[in-house]
């Protein structure tokens, strides 16, 4: 029964979050005039059609994800729409706009959960001061010789050196670099240092210390919300721009999740309530807003590249090579797949 709810999780989820990004496109692209053929729910054979205007609403069998067929992409029938109806014939900027529309949504989705679930919950959990409230015997922590009220002031990896304002940076620090690590504490006054090894946790995929803290919660007002909901919009698109960055430089690599660790993930969220899985849908749209605007020919940041380098040459790329280049972007995204889920699985066994 476990795993059936986890499925139903992770197929709402997704489901969500696919048709937020697909209304984007389409909502932009009708607004601009461009014919769409279809605008379907899930992948596959159709379950189920209703004929619009003139765009066909389906629902597809297998419900995992969903698209927008406009004239003018490759496999779109449109030999009787005219030339300035189709996603080619519209300005570059009016392009550009529907191309990045799916991202916006997944962006503006987040937002509106982040703030929602917080409005509801009437309280924000802050990041806790890099103070030691405890620490855990036995534990990584506890052999390098950390004691309670403890302030790491100093943090340094692979000569990488860290001055935390909160324990968040560093823990986000010790995900990319889990190796002995030097820190710097004030205690009673005096400045010591400290060696510490990480610890792996497999079945959590991250590093352990073994440092309780001080939970930092407040209560918030209603109009609050919106202002810590606007917060942790930033401070994820930071996170997730850290991580691309670090990614770039072959750093944290080791953390790459794909649909297996994200279904592990979904199937541990779906046990703790509805407001956690509101909180991962928001998690989750933000990654793949950003990620979709990554300039890879065959995602939605790739295809704004490719308008802007036309627009800036005043010359329209060949069908031969951009087959060449969305082939080559199809392949770097399919070894990522491969990568991240490899990593899963090893993970799980």
């Amino acid at each position: 029964m476990n795993w059936i709810l986890s499925i139903i999780a992770f197929i709402f989820i997704l489901s969500v979050i696919v048709i937020i990004h697909e209304l984007g496109h389409l909502l932009t692209a009708k607004y601009f005039g461009v014919y769409c053929e279809e605008f379907a729910i899930g992948m596959g054979p159709t379950l189920y059609k209703r004929k619009g205007k003139e765009t066909t609403f389906a629902i597809r069998a297998l419900p995992i994800g969903g698209f927008v067929s406009m004239a003018g992409e490759q496999g779109v029938e449109c030999e009787n729409i005219p030339h300035e109806r189709t996603i080619n014939g519209i300005k570059a900027w009016q392009k550009i706009v529907v191309m990045a529309a799916g991202s916006f949504m997944n962006i503006m989705l987040a937002w509106a959960l982040f703030i929602g679930v917080i409005m509801m919950q009437g309280r924000v959990s802050l990041p806790p001061e890099p103070v030691v409230a405890n620490v855990v015997e036995g534990s990584p922590a506890a052999k390098a010789g950390f004691q309670a009220n403890d302030r790491i002031v100093e943090v340094t990896s692979q000569s990488i050196t860290l001055e935390p304002k909160n324990f968040n940076e560093i823990s986000e620090h010790i995900q990319y670099y889990p190796v002995e690590t030097n820190f710097k504490v004030e205690r009673n006054g005096e400045v010591k240092n400290l060696t510490l090894t990480p610890e792996y946790i497999k079945d959590e995929n991250r590093y352990y210390l073994g440092i309780n803290l001080s939970p930092n919660i407040k209560e918030i007002s209603f109009l609050e919300s919106f202002q810590y909901g606007t917060q942790e919009l930033v401070n994820g698109m930071k996170s997730i721009g850290t991580a691309l960055s670090k990614l770039v430089q072959g750093i944290g690599l080791q953390n790459l999740s794909g649909p297996v660790g994200i279904f592990k993930i979904t199937s541990d969220v779906a046990k703790t309530g509805f407001m956690s899985i509101l909180s991962l849908i928001a998690l989750l749209s933000l990654n793949i807003g950003i990620f979709n605007l990554l300039p890879l020919p065959v995602l939605d940041g790739g295809r704004i590249f490719i308008t802007l380098i036309e627009k800036v040459s005043g010359r329209t790329l060949s069908g031969k090579a951009e087959g060449i280049l969305m082939g080559a972007g199809v392949l770097f995204l399919i070894g990522i797949m491969v990568l991240a889920t490899w990593q899963d699985i090893v993970r799980l066994f």
